[in-house]
């Protein structure tokens, strides 16, 4: 049975934490284990990791009843799907700027009539003896994030995170400082200005907000 506790948190608004997984080592995901983590989020973006690495890492993440998110390359179809047909509980999505990329999101993870998503018969739908089951998992449990990390994301704010479908946002601070032209200056009032909008938007609408944290602290 894939995980479905964490669309319920998330639903709920209640406190989740995670970590990402940018080298694809079973070890990586047996230490982080040990943390008692509620996902793990496999960065196909900015890694060198492969589909056929994703899929067992996937597994892996879920042997040990983790939520596997898979931070996608692009707001893309097929990347979107082969990352949901390998099994994933969940996509984070990059640069979500507008309203139209949340909807294109939720289209290409979603099956017809929720969504536009191609069907195909891997390991999340059983290879075929599941689909049926998977196809309801996907419209109660499919976890479906959008990252906000430009400035044009945070103007549009509010159609993003109205749109159906998404269950959060997550902010990427490196990128979001980038494109109001001060990359990594964190502590800046526009940055600082940028994200209050973001929290402000998300507690107004009920929605789950995340953040990368830069330097982990425990007592945070």
């Amino acid at each position: 049975m894939k995980n479905t506790s964490l669309k319920s948190k998330l639903r709920n608004r209640e406190v989740t934490i995670g970590s990402w997984i940018t080298i694809g080592h079973q070890a990586i995901i047996d230490i982080l284990a040990e943390s008692n983590f509620d996902w793990l989020t496999i960065d196909i973006e900015h890694t060198v990791i492969d589909f056929n690495e994703l899929q067992i890492l996937i597994s892996f993440i879920q042997s040990h009843n983790i939520a596997a998110l898979v931070r996608v390359s692009k707001n893309e179809e097929v990347v979107i799907k082969r990352a949901l047909d390998a099994g994933a509980d969940g996509i984070i999505v990059p640069m979500i700027c507008s309203k139209d990329d949340a909807l294109q999101a939720v289209n290409f993870a979603k099956y017809p009539p929720l969504g536009k998503r191609g069907v195909g018969l891997n390991r999340a739908q059983r290879y075929g003896f599941g689909f049926d089951e998977y196809k309801k998992w996907v419209e109660d449990s499919l976890v479906i994030i959008a990252q906000i990390e430009h400035i044009e994301g945070v103007q549009n704010i509010e159609d993003i995170i109205s749109t159906q479908g998404i269950d959060g946002v997550i902010i990427g601070p490196y990128d979001l400082s980038g494109s109001i032209g001060i990359p990594g200056n964190f502590n800046d009032e526009k940055v600082i200005s940028a994200i209050n909008k973001v929290e402000i938007n998300c507690k107004r609408y009920q929605k789950s907000l995340g953040y990368h944290v830069i330097e982990p602290n425990g007592d945070l």
